[in-house]
């Protein structure tokens, strides 16, 4: 084999590796993300840190999960990653929506758009006073 020979069929080969990779980065199928287990937390609400969950429309992440005030005593929590791709969902417009590729879920993690193909796990939201438990 000269060294052209072997160039080519080199590079014939590294092109169909790229070209493989490529295709499976670029796959519309759903690649779930795992949503956090045992989860078990306590957020004191008059503490700064805490203070989007103080109005309407307010949110925030903690320990995997995305806690989002929809109205005055009505505080949901779901799983914080897109089921599509893992990236964090935001709470907008009383929805959680993934920006990276459109996914959309209803408050209750129900999938209502985009290329997600399953819903948000949702956990248990308990509010006591200023304090609000999350858990599993």
């Amino acid at each position: 084999m000269d060294r052209k020979e072997f160039l080519t069929l080199f590079g014939a080969g590294a092109a169909s590796l790229l070209y493989s990779a490529c295709l499976s980065g670029c796959s519309t199928t759903d690649n779930p993300v795992s949503a956090p287990a045992n989860v078990d937390f306590t957020l004191d609400l008059t503490n700064a840190a805490n203070s989007a969950l103080t109005k309407d429309g307010g949110y925030l992440y903690k320990d995997g999960v995305i806690v989002a005030r929809i109205s005055a005593g009505n505080i949901v929590a779901v799983s914080a990653a897109c089921t599509h791709q893992g990236v964090s969902v935001k709470y907008t417009s009383n929805q959680f929506y993934c920006a990276a590729h459109g996914s959309s879920f209803s408050t209750s993690g129900a999938r209502t758009g985009g290329p997600a193909k399953s819903a948000l796990k949702k956990y248990s939201v308990t509010l006591t006073g200023n304090s609000l438990h999350v858990t599993s």
